[in-house]
């Protein structure tokens, strides 16, 4: 507990907010903290009180289920209603809205035979356990989720599992946070000045996947940790580097994260997955080569392949803001239904269900309430 507490502690956060106030001025700030679980953070210990006027905080597309499209969901929807097939999914799949108001709970509810699983391991226990029966992992999430299922396939091309498949929606961080860079503020987009960079994620892929996005757009980006010195420590960095006129690269989770991630985590990706020409991001449209796909060699443990699935784009709810919201354009006290007609219990759109989205976040941290006291 001693190492955690000195990421908490508040005479460092209050010397920390000093430096932040003195340094940001004569211009504004706008950081963008990409993973959902810095904004968790940030709503958590109330960093935004803590920093001056001038620098904003915006909440970007870091968490894998709110970005996920309708038609990908849908598509997971209508496989786990096939006779025979068994759907493997992570918990916080199984709330998000789809189609119609349909989701992985309600479909379970009407028959379909989907299974809660806490790793790849499980579902692959599954497949022994039912050998008459296909089981469908429903895989998600950006890079620190892909080794988990890349060992699982591995593991089923030894075993040689004819009765297991991957549908695979991991996405990658870089590109999109390319995407998100390459926008001025005139495209429906918004323009931000710096990045927090996601921690996890860095683990596996390492400071250097983002120098390219950082030098191409002249922008920094600061990896950071999850405590909240760290992510004071992160916004007075790009702060300082703004004023300089830099754009590079930090390490601010260098307790964790290495320029070249972890070579063997990466290894495996690459030996099982390849890129996507392009894929589907709520909120931010198709990016080429944003999401992996299954490679030939592992063709026959590919869902989309052998289940025949064709994507389609879905709309959102026409009262849901969450892809406004995950491109940084609003917040989620800007969304009408925010806090009443969508809440964690009766969820409108994505943000709101899972653990990482930032509507779930403001709502559970009560941040729309100072919103409305301020009104």
């Amino acid at each position: 507990m001693k190492h955690v507490d000195a990421y908490r502690d508040p005479v460092l956060a209050k010397t920390l907010r000093a430096a932040i106030a003195e340094e940001a001025t004569g211009r504004r700030y706008a950081l963008m903290e990409f993973c959902g679980g810095h904004t968790h953070a940030i709503c958590r210990y109330g960093l935004e009180d803590l920093l001056p006027p001038t620098v904003t905080m915006i909440h970007g597309p870091g968490c894998p289920v709110c970005v996920l499209p309708i038609g990908r969901l849908d598509m997971a929807i209508e496989l786990a209603l096939r006779p025979g097939v068994i759907l493997a999914t992570y918990g916080d799949m199984l709330r998000v809205p789809g189609s119609n108001g349909n989701s992985l709970l309600k479909a379970k509810a009407a028959g379909a035979d989907i299974r809660m699983v806490y790793s790849t391991q499980a579902a692959l226990d599954l497949t022994e356990k039912h050998p008459d029966r296909q089981v469908v992992f429903f895989a998600i999430g950006f890079e620190t989720t892909t080794p988990p299922t890349a060992v699982a396939l591995a593991h089923a091309k030894a075993k040689g599992l004819r009765n297991f498949t991957v549908f695979c929606n991991h996405v990658l961080t870089p590109p999109a946070i390319d995407a998100i860079m390459a926008t001025d503020g005139t495209d429906g987009g918004i323009r931000i000045d710096g990045v927090v960079g996601p921690g996890h994620v860095s683990t596996v892929i390492g400071t250097g996947a983002y120098e390219e996005a950082a030098d191409k757009h002249r922008r920094p980006i600061v990896i950071s940790g999850f405590e909240p010195i760290d992510v004071l420590e992160s916004v007075l960095r790009l702060v300082r580097q703004i004023n300089r006129g830099e754009a590079r690269v930090e390490n601010g989770f260098s307790r964790a994260v290495r320029r070249d991630g972890n070579a063997k985590a990466l290894a495996l990706i690459d030996q099982v997955f390849g890129l996507r020409d392009s894929f589907e991001w709520r909120g931010l449209g198709a990016i080429p080569h944003s999401a992996l796909q299954l490679t030939d060699a592992y063709a026959d443990f590919d869902a989309e392949r052998r289940f025949g699935l064709v994507h389609r784009t879905v709309p959102d709810h026409k009262a849901c803001e969450c892809g406004d919201i995950l491109r940084g354009v609003k917040r989620p006290s800007d969304c009408k239904v925010f806090g009443n007609a969508c809440t964690p219990d009766n969820p409108l759109g994505s943000c709101m269900v899972s653990p990482e989205g930032a509507c779930a976040a403001f709502y559970l941290y009560g941040r729309f309430r100072d919103v409305a006291a301020t009104a």
